[in-house]
């Protein structure tokens, strides 16, 4: 099958990539440090360039603020004041959703891994707008999606660079594309059982293609 061939063929680096996956799914990125997940869907959120940007940022308030004990658990960046830490990152309006979010995932569960799986695993696209972390003024749907997959969830998140690529195959393939978000997270996670992949794997395929000199500096 020719669309199964041209994503065949932008699997570079498989084995990398699916440990990417795996790591993600368990909600062990960023050492498994929820805290730094709920930042890095936060500044992500802003649309900055996310390995030149967030991931340089974020290390930098890992080595302040959680390898030092100031942050040690979503509650206490629930409380946190964030003017702290504005020489690290500015935009108020990201802060707002980080707490935010750490203030409803801390009432979930005492243990923050917990809070974010249980969260991710009883939260539904179809319903995606009612959700308690999509009412968090700033929280849209590519935010909401990038987190239920650190929580657990095999899905993708339509961001430009995701739907680029994976338009570029569908029209490759003589299909057409598809832009509406919704029906576009569908067609992925339909193009994924055909071709035998997680969508989750196609979705880091196309950051795999568009990033592929920063794949090493993955958290």
């Amino acid at each position: 099958m020719k669309l199964k061939k041209l994503i065949d063929s932008n699997m570079t680096n498989f084995n990398i990539l699916r440990e990417i996956c795996d790591r993600c799914l368990n909600t062990e990125r960023w050492q498994g440090n929820v805290v730094l997940m709920v930042l890095d869907m936060a500044f992500t959120s802003v649309g900055v360039s996310y390995f030149n940007v967030v991931v340089p940022k974020i290390k930098i308030f890992q080595n302040e603020f959680i390898k030092t004990g100031r942050i040690n658990s979503l509650s206490s960046l629930a409380q946190f004041n964030y003017k702290e830490a504005f020489h690290i990152w500015k935009n108020i309006r990201s802060w707002h959703v980080a707490c935010e979010i750490a203030k409803f995932l801390s009432t979930v569960s005492e243990n923050d891994r917990e809070s974010l799986r249980l969260w991710a695993n009883n939260s539904f696209l179809e319903n995606w707008m009612n959700d308690p972390v999509a009412k968090i003024k700033g929280v849209g749907l590519i935010s909401y999606q990038y987190l239920r997959m650190m929580g657990g969830v095999d899905t993708v998140m339509p961001d430009k660079i995701v739907k680029k690529v994976i338009n570029d195959i569908l029209i490759q393939a003589q299909y057409e594309p598809v832009y509406e978000n919704m029906r576009f997270i569908k067609t992925v996670e339909v193009l994924a059982k055909k071709t035998g992949y997680r969508p989750i794997e196609l979705c880091w395929m196309t950051w795999f293609h568009e990033n592929s000199a920063k794949i090493s500096e993955m958290p």
